[in-house]
């Protein structure tokens, strides 16, 4: 099974090492790694032209001008030949070599369309200070607040054809309605991988400031929505609070 990771990024030479070589350590091998940059000014490029030698033909990338993250990452999936598809932020990274060997180890024993695992939010300066876990659990509807981390989301590459990248007409909840769509209007099969695959970094553009918050609440709503969904008018709130359980967890 060849797996295809894509990591976005632009001017994102302070961490952007990091992930890569969390990927390059990987014990699987069958992994093609895409990277997709936005056109950096800073040293990113010179960072991965540094390591693409040390992938031996499994990295490809582009620098070009997007509009904005989930286009960045439309262009990576339409990029992929692999079977699956993982996402990894250009400031998140693996926390050991065993990672996706494990997630392969459960889309073939389960015969499944997608996986979900559990990840830690860490210090941006101190990654082994974790201030939240992000523990998914079994799935659960989405109109109960439950949702997966979506760094620590697969999908097979089918799942894609069938049923569309991310949809642009969301800036900042692309992610969590491409789930959405997938796992409960399509009702792919899933997988849970009880187990904390990567560590990342605090500091996400859906939380970067109140108008984020909020324009990301609307973009939620406006995805249930979009799919005939319907939520308790306390869904907010719940959803909510189960990100705030995961600081005690």
């Amino acid at each position: 099974m060849k797996v295809s990771i894509i990591t976005v990024c632009w001017n994102s030479e302070k961490y952007i090492t990091t992930a890569i070589q969390s990927v390059l350590s990987q014990t699987y091998h069958n992994i093609e790694y895409i990277i997709v940059d936005g056109g950096s000014t800073d040293k990113t490029i010179d960072i991965i032209k540094e390591f693409e030698p040390m992938f031996n033909g499994r990295m490809r990338w582009i620098s070009e001008k997007d509009k904005g993250i989930y286009d960045a990452m439309n262009k990576g999936i339409l990029m992929t030949t692999g079977d699956v598809v993982g996402l990894l932020n250009s400031d998140d990274f693996y926390v050991s070599d065993i990672a996706i060997n494990n997630v392969v180890d459960c889309f073939v024993k389960n015969n499944t369309d997608s996986l979900f695992a559990d990840l830690y939010y860490v210090k941006e300066d101190d990654t082994d200070k974790i201030k939240r876990r992000w523990k998914t659990g079994a799935k659960e509807m989405f109109s109960t607040g439950w949702h997966p981390a979506h760094p620590a989301f697969f999908v097979k590459k089918q799942i894609y054809d069938k049923y569309g990248t991310f949809d642009l007409k969301y800036s900042i909840a692309a992610d969590f309605e491409l789930m959405l769509r997938f796992l409960e209007k399509y009702n792919v099969s899933s997988f849970y991988l009880e187990e904390f695959i990567l560590k990342m970094r605090l500091g996400g553009e859906s939380n970067r400031s109140f108008s984020n918050i909020r324009k990301g609440n609307k973009e939620i709503i406006d995805g249930f929505k979009k799919h005939q969904i319907k939520i308790p008018f306390y869904y907010t709130y719940k959803r909510w609070m189960a990100k705030l359980f995961q600081h005690f967890g």
